[in-house]
């Protein structure tokens, strides 16, 4: 398989998408629009359409030669705009999914249509043909994938930021509003480098199943992002082997592949879960803790005692001596130079 110069550039193609794919999509499932990448995919088909149209017009060989950067300029437009129209809060964001999701494929079909093709020639671009991955392909996904990875990566904190609490990142001076369209854009480029891997209806998947499985079993958004990219390289690279050897759809194969790994590991957490032990970050030392009878719910105060790591409670005030003064001890008590004790 390895020897196959077609198979080299679609194996090459589905690491770097299955790298990056996992990568955007953790911040968007830390949005809660993990549906954003259809409607940029259906976005991105008129980008496609588009591509060809204007091939026709100055007698490009291929036709398709500007597909790809058709793509990219309509996906970067309509996830800019749905970004827009989020923030400004005129209509609500699955509505604006919706628009996008019956605008986009109307206009491809319109666009392709009279560009002179008819709805086959959109069939690759919607459900993946990562066998017919061109060199000039290849060369789009490698930049694109090296942009994304770049951004998402080194851009992490920050737009984990905004992600997870855009007031909070706005009350530390980040610039919200550049670094929701960089999420937008970063999305958008992802989805036109995954359109050969998946197709422009499946990539949304390929984004957001990894990270649906790596959130079961990471604890916290490095290891999270990490695990998923991990995953979708795997998936990615195992689909497209099976597709080597059985004649079935490569981006159909990736995309089931990745919601049976997550099924599995669903099944699975309850008992890995069960047997994980407890992880006390500080077992040396002992935790100052209110405990609650659960006879009589009183709730007794302890603390611990240096010299032999013991907890013991709080003991009840001593009586009030005849004088007025109120004298109390403690297992940390001192004594007062000026007569009595001091309580700790």
């Amino acid at each position: 398989m390895l020897t196959s110069p077609l198979m080299q550039r679609a194996l090459l193609a589905a690491v770097l998408v299955g790298a990056a794919a996992p990568v955007v999509g953790t911040f968007l499932v830390q949005r809660r629009m993990a549906l954003m990448g259809d409607g940029i995919g259906h976005v991105a088909l008129t980008g496609v359409a588009l591509g060809w149209l204007v091939g026709s017009w100055v007698g490009l060989v291929p036709q398709d030669a500007l597909a790809v950067p058709g793509a990219v300029v309509a996906a970067v437009v309509g996830s800019v705009v749905i970004e827009l129209v989020r923030e400004r809060g005129r209509t609500s964001g699955d509505l604006a999914l919706a628009l996008m999701f019956y605008g986009g494929i109307a206009g491809g079909v319109l666009l392709i249509k009279v560009a002179g093709g008819t709805n086959a020639n959109l069939i690759s671009y919607l459900f993946g043909s990562i066998s017919t991955v061109s060199t000039t392909d290849l060369w789009w996904t490698v930049a694109l994938a090296a942009l994304v990875l770049g951004v998402g990566l080194g851009l992490r904190t920050a737009l984990f930021a905004v992600s997870h609490d855009e007031e909070f990142a706005r009350a530390s001076g980040l610039p919200v509003r550049l670094l929701s369209m960089l999420v937008a854009t970063i999305a958008a480029l992802t989805v036109t480098i995954a359109m050969r891997v998946v197709g422009l209806l499946l990539v949304s998947a390929l984004m957001i199943v990894p990270v649906a499985i790596a959130q079961l079993y990471a604890r916290s958004f490095g290891r999270t992002m990490t695990l998923a990219s991990v995953i979708g390289v795997v998936v990615s690279v195992v689909g497209l082997g099976l597709t080597y050897w059985q004649d079935i759809p490569p981006g159909a194969t990736i995309v089931v592949l990745a919601i049976v790994v997550y099924t599995v590991a669903a099944a699975l957490r309850p008992a890995l879960q069960r047997h994980r032990p407890d992880d006390d970050p500080h077992p040396d030392m002992v935790d100052d803790v209110l405990i609650v009878d659960d006879v009589c719910d009183d709730p007794v105060t302890t603390v611990a005692t240096p010299a032999r790591g013991t907890v013991a409670p709080n003991p009840p005030p001593a009586a009030t001596p005849a004088g007025g003064a109120t004298a109390a001890t403690s297992p940390l008590g001192t004594d007062d130079p000026a007569g009595g004790s001091r309580a700790t």
